[in-house]
């Protein structure tokens, strides 16, 4: 998941930084207005069709140049769909309905707490994701996950998969080529509900290969030691590989 800091307290922008890192987030950090404002904006995810830049934008609304309700506010003017988290030290109720009125999803006022500010940006991203993934169907050579109906097939075959099972592939597919965190994983399917330190994640992906891969004779899901699971581009012959369980 990747979310954009716009905060110009360094210090707080740092622990932001380190928080969310630790949490599996990839952050982009800004402390000025306008920039902040040019990320977003060539990173966003548009009605036209742009690409998938940032998850979440994080917005103090603060900032110099451009404060962050005048970015959340033209943001959303240019049809940048992005889920936007205000934070403020203003927590009247009218500012918040001014901040939310500008187009933000969420607002939270300073000081907060780091765990409910992790939360609501889960939240967030559960919430708006759905709008701007367009269920479209996943493929990873002959291996095809559709979304919406919540089917899985290779190579026409039908499999059956659990709900857990579903999600996680469907995660791993579209990162497909990239390394997902068992953290991630944790996160997005079990909503951080489970312990890190479970071998819940390791059964599931077990049960995943037996399905997926075993009996075609193929390896789809790789294990990275101490960094997680990526799922390959283009599938390949042979046994799994030496880090699967």
């Amino acid at each position: 998941m990747r979310v954009l800091v716009a905060e110009d307290d360094v210090r707080l922008a740092d622990i932001l930084e380190q928080s969310l890192s630790e949490a599996g987030w990839q952050v982009r950090v800004e402390h000025d207005g306008r920039r902040a404002f040019d990320a977003a904006l060539t990173a966003g995810v548009s009605r036209a069709g742009a690409a998938v830049g940032f998850d979440v934008l994080l917005l103090d609304w603060g900032l110099p140049s451009m404060d962050g309700l005048t970015v959340c506010g033209r943001l959303r003017s240019l049809g940048v769909l992005t889920p936007i988290l205000m934070l403020t030290a203003r927590g009247a109720t009218p500012d918040k309905i001014v901040g939310l009125d500008a187009g933000a999803d969420d607002y939270l006022a300073k000081p907060f707490d780091l765990d409910e500010l992790l939360a609501r940006l889960r939240a967030l991203h559960r919430r708006i994701r759905p709008e701007i993934a367009d269920n479209q169907l996943l493929q990873v050579g002959d291996l095809m996950l559709d979304p919406e109906e919540r089917r899985v097939s290779r190579a026409g075959t039908q499999i059956e998969l659990s709900v857990r099972e579903f999600d996680i592939l469907r995660l791993l597919m579209e990162r497909a080529g990239k390394v997902v965190s068992r953290y991630t994983i944790l996160d997005e399917v079990w909503d951080g509900e489970t312990d890190l330190r479970s071998n819940v994640i390791d059964v599931h992906v077990g049960s995943l290969r037996a399905k997926i891969d075993r009996p075609f004779g193929t390896t789809t899901i790789k294990t990275l030691r101490g960094a997680g699971y990526r799922v390959e581009k283009s599938t390949t012959d042979g046994a799994p590989d030496a880090g699967a369980p």
